[in-house]
């Protein structure tokens, strides 16, 4: 179903574009030809077509910028993604053993966490396209990487490894995360406010240029600047609709989202895990390290590498060059 309407939404935008430039640009060349020679019952037909087709395609914007028709066909596309993976992880489950209660639970808690972040309905569950500030997608239950520490377990050995772990591959997850935060996560919620400004200024204009357009060509006829008001308001219209929803700035915003959301799961795995005193209780520090390794896009020795150079920047109180993720 997520699939279904991500093509579906994705062709919303084509068509909805293409439909609001055609009327646009076609109102405007009724402006235009209304002020170069109209008169009596032609020059108002010419002025009352192009003033219903601006009003047309204001309305027609309104609900186009409201509902982003681009993001929207990115949440389905990204929630198919994530469906897929819960799908694999089912498969993997049972190919294993027998699942428990706990591990259906966890499921579902799953299941549920992608319905929420990415409904499918667009009355009433639809997500904010104009949120006051940029905040990372969170597409997973809240309590899914939580655990409480055990303060009565015994603490770790020095400088041996207990199923996998080990003082300095601690030290490692940490200065991971340190970069993860100062370099990857930032620079999303930079570009995502960016994006968000932008995005809020095109929505705003380009139904206020096609307003204006309407307003003016409804008064064709009576001064050469009406005219000209018409028609260039009308052709500034459609370069704005052009560029807002032909460039995609909603799906753009949705990626950040997205991005920013899987650096900031990663962070909270990193910390849940080290959050956990007993090392019997955590997940392999080997795996972990690997598959910390892998999300990033990075060989271990190279992660391994990273985290040293984070160590010594702060050490040496500069910031690190380089970004945590080779693949965003």
């Amino acid at each position: 179903m997520h699939a279904n309407l991500g093509k579906q939404r994705e062709n919303w935008n084509t068509l909805l574009l293409n439909s609001v430039n055609m009327i646009t640009l076609t109102a405007a060349t009724m402006a235009g030809a209304a002020a170069i020679g109209g008169a009596g019952m032609p020059l108002l037909a010419l002025k009352l077509s192009s003033t219903l087709l601006y009003s047309a395609a204001t309305g027609m914007l309104l609900v186009m910028n409201k509902i982003q028709p681009s993001q929207l066909a990115e949440e389905q596309r990204n929630a198919t993604r994530l469906f897929k993976q819960i799908q694999t992880q089912i498969q993997t489950m049972m190919a294993l053993g027998t699942p428990s209660k706990e591990d259906v639970k966890g499921v579902v808690e799953k299941v549920l966490a992608v319905d929420k972040a990415y409904p499918l309905p667009l009355l009433g569950a639809m997500l904010e396209k104009f949120p006051a500030k940029f905040e990372p997608c969170v597409w997973w239950p809240s309590n899914q990487q939580l655990q409480k520490t055990n303060k009565s377990s015994e603490g770790k050995q020095r400088g041996q490894k207990k199923n996998g772990w080990s003082e300095e591959m601690e030290v490692e997850m940490r200065e991971i995360i340190e970069v993860v935060k100062r370099k990857d996560i930032e620079d999303y919620e930079r570009l995502g406010n960016l994006v968000l400004k932008t995005n809020k200024v095109l929505a705003i204009a380009g139904p206020l240029l096609t307003g204006v357009a309407a307003v003016g060509s409804a008064f064709v006829g009576n001064g050469s600047w009406t005219a000209i008001v018409a028609v260039a308001a009308g052709a500034l219209g459609s370069a704005v609709t052009a560029f807002e929803h032909g460039g995609q700035i909603g799906m753009v915003f949705e990626m950040y989202r997205n991005c920013a959301g899987f650096f900031r799961l990663l962070q909270e795995s990193i910390e849940a895990t080290l959050e956990e005193r007993d090392l019997e209780k955590r997940e392999n520090g080997e795996l972990f390290e690997m598959n910390v390794a892998l999300k990033l896009g990075r060989s271990l020795s190279n992660l391994r590498q990273l985290a040293r150079k984070s160590a010594s920047s702060r050490m040496d109180g500069t910031t690190i060059d380089e970004f945590a993720s080779k693949l965003f």
